[in-house]
């Protein structure tokens, strides 16, 4: 595709919007506002949001089970599994994949049908020859691993013959990256996590046959991407729209008059925005979750969008010096009344849920915390909640208090929490 080498204008906005209504057009996009599809489940979700992010880090859970949860309460964790990973039937053939996992905003889940959408990626990662590895005989390594998938079928790194040469973890195999070329490029797919490890197959086995092609142009791709990004944000900057899927903004510039978004201006933001039309047309009503949220939660995974529409500035430091940080290794946001109202970083000690530290805005975020917080315990198992450290002595005590009036009730699973108390 060409890059734009200047910007091009932006049309008038259609309509403006308030701070308001741009927060509540977010959280209802992102699932989190008005009463959750429990019927299209975890893979409704899935679809929605167009990306869940994986990542290594497991506190309470790992995070693509924590996006579905925040959004349709305490659902089994093996049931989120079954649905991320589990096939279909393919119509007399051979069961398809629901999903597969790929680079999106980072390496994420993603719904089957956006295949055919990566493939600008795809042939970008061809183009360029390697990836930060390099191998020492790319024909050769690679045929083999399409040998032994063709023969065995799926297989992971260690059946293949092993990740690591024995050295620090980013010392790979030739084995490991050719591998993970192939995934890069296409012809290999990975459809299922087994033990957090990925499971790869022949992508001409695993992703149904309409899906499996490559003949969708950039700009193609790139303007379903854009469009795609922009329904699940609601309202979007272009910094917003090509940050979703990480991609450029020249990329973002050339295809969004194309996208069906309309540009609309949002009072306090600096820069110019696009909506999603429906969106629009539908005013955001409903209850709001009250949850502990992911920090690669797709809601607040951009942090200056998130600071933008929530005035809450949100840093993950699980890799920052342990005396460098502030609020903890794994903070987690909490959401209530349609507002990011204080965090926490949990841990998990036997069958006790510990807040190691805790912040809250404010007295009215004590009761949200504490419903956060025993359901989020309710979920991982744990039948305790306790409070290690909180940065304001008087709310810590409000927050006990509210805890020990709530000890031994059970926690149900919550259909929906508060009523947004800004309209």
């Amino acid at each position: 595709m060409t890059a734009v080498t200047q910007r091009q204008p932006t049309p008038p906005p259609v309509t403006t919007l308030s701070a308001d209504d741009a927060r509540r057009l977010a959280l209802r996009a992102q699932g989190l506002l008005g009463a959750p599809d429990r019927r299209a489940g975890v893979r409704g979700v899935l679809r929605s949001l167009g990306a869940v992010q994986l990542d290594t880090i497991s506190v309470l859970a790992r995070s693509h089970e924590l996006v579905p949860y925040a959004r349709l309460g305490a659902v089994g964790r093996s049931t989120v599994e079954t649905a991320y990973w589990s096939a279909g039937p393919g119509d007399g053939s051979p069961a398809r994949p629901h999903s597969f996992e790929y680079w999106s905003h980072a390496a994420c889940i993603l719904p089957i049908e956006e295949w055919p959408h990566f493939a600008f990626r795809r042939r970008a990662r061809r183009a360029k020859g390697h990836r930060w590895h390099v191998m020492k005989d790319s024909a050769r390594s690679c045929a083999a691993v399409l040998e032994r998938l063709t023969a065995e079928g799926p297989l992971t790194t260690s059946q293949l013959g092993g990740g690591r040469k024995g050295g620090e973890w980013w010392d790979w195999s030739e084995t490991k990256i050719a591998v993970e070329w192939l995934l890069d490029t296409g012809e290999v797919v990975c459809t299922e996590r087994r033990g957090w490890k990925r499971v790869y197959d022949l992508a001409e086995r695993a992703v149904p046959g309409p899906l499996l092609h490559d003949d969708l142009d950039d700009a193609e791709c790139v303007r379903r991407l854009v469009a795609q990004a922009g329904t699940a944000m609601g309202v979007a900057t272009r910094a917003d729209l090509a940050d979703y899927h990480r991609l450029r903004g020249e990329q973002v510039e050339a295809v969004i008059e194309d996208t069906g978004l309309v540009p609309v201006a949002v009072e306090g933001w600096t820069k110019p925005a696009w909506a999603d039309p429906e969106a629009l047309a539908a005013p955001p009503r409903g209850r709001h979750r009250t949850t502990l949220l992911s920090p690669f939660d797709s809601l607040v995974w951009d942090r200056p969008r998130t600071e933008r529409i929530f005035d809450f500035t949100h840093r993950l430091e699980a890799y920052v010096p342990k005396p460098q940080r502030i609020h903890g290794y794994f903070a987690m946001p909490l959401l209530a009344g349609g507002k990011l109202m204080g965090r926490v970083d949990p841990a998990r000690e036997g069958t006790t849920l510990v807040a190691r530290q805790l912040s809250l805005h404010g007295p009215k975020a004590v009761r949200p915390m504490a419903q956060a917080l025993r359901e989020a315990a309710t979920w991982v198992d744990c039948d305790a909640v306790h409070i290690e450290r909180c940065d304001d002595p008087r709310l810590a005590a409000a927050l006990r208090t509210e805890l020990a009036r709530t000890d031994g009730q059970d926690t149900p699973i919550p259909r929906d929490a508060r009523q947004d108390t800004t309209r």
